[in-house]
């Protein structure tokens, strides 16, 4: 309707000017010059006319439109002039405004839950400009820095050294630990970082979170699983000892005292020997089990130098050959890009890989179609790693927890030493030992440097 309106308006007064216009060309021509001036007198008071209606409108939606720039919803224009145009014109503008101010104030409230809800959270959140200057810093980022109010990174100079420099060189998709220190307490934070684009500007996004906590947790959690693990295997050891030691007792022993040799069953001094047998080798059992302990308490650092992956496949694959023809089994090796060198122990790493082939050859036991395939590269963070898949039955989701506990182990003759040792020996390269699988379809083992 109020486009309409202005249409109208707009016909109108332009038509009367080219009306009278024509109308002052003729007379003029007819050489009625006083008819023609008064006719140009009125084109030109209808011009002024039009300006003035064009401008009035004109400064009308511009000021409105700086009132909402400026966030001032106040503005209100009246409805009752006696032009109809520009009531419905006003009308509209004040509904319009009305509008916004709804929308606006919606917006604040939004805005307010999300930043009560980032004060509330209890990982630190904060907000960083190319210049340093940080934009938004939840309380939680505050209480674990022990520093308010904070507005620019250098004021961490006055936190520590090394959370300034990590934050200075700090980058979008990156992860890092550092534990700070101040007078109450030691924590461990974990900083991950992420680009966003607000308002055409690029911020630097930063979750902190201390860990010390779940590190506590995860260490406890472990502890129990490793006694668990132990009290089992000395338990399984401990019980027969004890039980042929109480059955022989038995057989020397009569009314709290020592059977007279007269009495003497042959058949007993038998079972006698064959139980100390027994003794015997559980006894060795526990003491292989110890020195498994000792070893693997006993890891030594590694000696690391720049080998050639190709290098350090090429001479798996001659140790395992023997056992892979055996087996029928088939091992294929890749090495993108083929002049990878990792910077490592090789021996350590070559007892790594072997302990995970081994593995992986067990589970393919009596499988048709079995292969295994040991693979070098980079991968989309940049990080070095070997990867060992092989086809088999995989490992039950139940059992993915337990894989790394040392001593925790579903063979008959496992000692369960090897993965716990395995990762163990990749924690002294600063590297990790993960496993992914996926039932009936594939078991992944990956070396990360």
């Amino acid at each position: 309707m109020i486009s309409k309106n202005l249409y109208l308006q707009l016909v109108l007064r332009v038509t009367a000017i080219v009306l009278l216009a024509f109308a002052t060309a003729f007379a003029y021509f007819q050489t009625w010059y006083l008819p023609a001036f008064v006719l140009l007198a009125l084109v030109v008071v209808q011009a002024a006319l039009l300006m003035r209606f064009i401008n009035h409108t004109n400064r009308k939606i511009a000021y409105f439109f700086e009132s909402i720039r400026n966030e001032d919803f106040t503005l209100s224009y009246p409805e009752q002039f006696k032009v109809k145009s520009l009531n419905e014109l006003n009308k509209s503008l004040n509904m319009l405004n009305g509008m916004i101010q709804q929308i606006h104030v919606a917006n604040q409230v939004q805005e307010q839950y999300y930043q009560e809800i980032l004060k509330q959270a209890d990982i630190g959140i904060l907000t960083v400009n190319e210049k340093g200057h940080i934009l938004f810093a939840n309380p939680t980022v505050e209480r674990l820095l022990n520093y308010t109010p904070l507005n620019h990174v250098k004021q961490l100079r006055q936190v520590d050294s090394k959370v300034y420099e990590l934050f200075v060189n700090l980058r979008p998709f990156e992860r890092k630990m550092v534990q700070l220190t101040n007078e109450r307490e030691k924590i461990q934070l974990a900083i991950k970082s992420s680009s966003i684009v607000l308002q055409d500007q690029e911020l630097l996004l930063v979750v902190i979170q201390d860990i010390h906590k779940e590190l506590d947790e995860k260490e406890t959690d472990s502890w129990i699983r490793l006694i668990r693990v132990l009290t089992h295997e000395i338990m399984n050891t401990i019980t027969p000892i004890t039980s042929i030691s109480e059955t022989i007792l038995g057989y020397f022993q009569k009314e709290g005292g020592l059977l007279p040799l007269e009495e003497l069953d042959p058949g007993r001094v038998g079972s006698t020997v064959k139980g100390l047998e027994v003794i015997r080798e559980q006894g060795g059992d526990l003491m292989q089990f110890v020195q498994s302990y000792r070893s693997f308490l006993n890891v030594p650092l590694p000696d690391k130098t720049l080998v050639p992956a190709q290098k350090l496949l090429t001479r798996l694959r001659l140790l395992m050959d023997q056992e892979l023809e055996a087996s029928n089994i088939r091992l294929s090796t890749e090495s993108k890009p083929e002049e990878l060198e990792l910077y490592i122990d090789e021996k350590q790493i070559s007892q790594v890989l072997i302990n995970l082939c081994k593995n992986a050859l067990q589970s393919l036991s009596g499988q048709e179609g079995a292969h295994i395939a040991i693979r070098a590269g980079i991968n989309g963070e940049g990080r070095k790693f070997i990867s060992v898949t092989d086809n088999g039955p995989g490992i039950p989701p139940e059992q993915m927890e337990e894989v790394f506990v040392p001593f925790f182990t579903t063979k008959e003759k496992g000692t369960g030493i090897g993965l716990s040792l395995s990762r163990q020996i990749l924690h002294l390269h600063r590297g990790n030992l993960q496993v992914h699988s996926e039932p009936d379809l594939e078991t992944v083992f990956t070396m990360t440097f």
